[in-house]
């Protein structure tokens, strides 16, 4: 039911080599970075409530725009109305949809400094000893920047979010 990530793996991709210094990526290295960054903040920090692991993932000015929520522009308000989510009287789950990641590498003056990150996340309710269930689907954008050679989630938009009909 959870993505399982070896403590290894996110070891790799947190202390991943630096690449500041970098004119470029591969793209389907950029890509595959991103993604596993995406599933550190979703997989484990989002769905497991572990707000250590996002004091790590997110820039320190991050701003979150919400289409039903608001806006916040503090990653510590942001961390912070995590344990809400995470005491509903349903577990939340998201999931990436298939196929629907896109990432765009940002440049300045030929430099690698940042990525732009979209895709489809769908989010599910569980309850012990029922299926899970679909919530919502929304739309996301997550600008990825490099601060000090590590990547760090600078912005967030989360938009467009569909309850399904019943």
């Amino acid at each position: 039911m959870y993505q399982f990530i070896p403590t290894f793996l996110i070891s790799f991709i947190l202390i991943s080599p630096s690449f500041a210094q970098k004119k470029s990526m591969d793209p389907d290295e950029l890509f595959d970075l991103l993604k596993a960054k995406d599933s550190l903040v979703f997989n484990i920090a989002f769905n497991n409530c572990d707000t250590a692991l996002f004091r790590i993932l997110l820039s320190e000015d991050l701003e979150f725009y919400h289409d039903q929520s608001g806006f916040s522009d503090s990653k510590e308000m942001f961390i912070q109305s995590f344990p809400n989510l995470c005491q509903m009287n349903y577990k939340p789950i998201r999931v990436l949809a298939d196929n629907s990641l896109q990432v765009f590498p940002l440049h300045n003056n030929d430099r690698l400094y940042g990525a732009i990150q979209t895709g489809i996340h769908e989010f599910y309710g569980m309850i012990e000893g029922k299926p899970r269930y679909l919530t919502s689907t929304a739309k996301f954008t997550h600008v990825w920047i490099l601060e000090k050679g590590d990547w760090k989630l600078k912005r967030i938009l989360s938009y467009d979010h569909m309850t399904p009909v019943k």
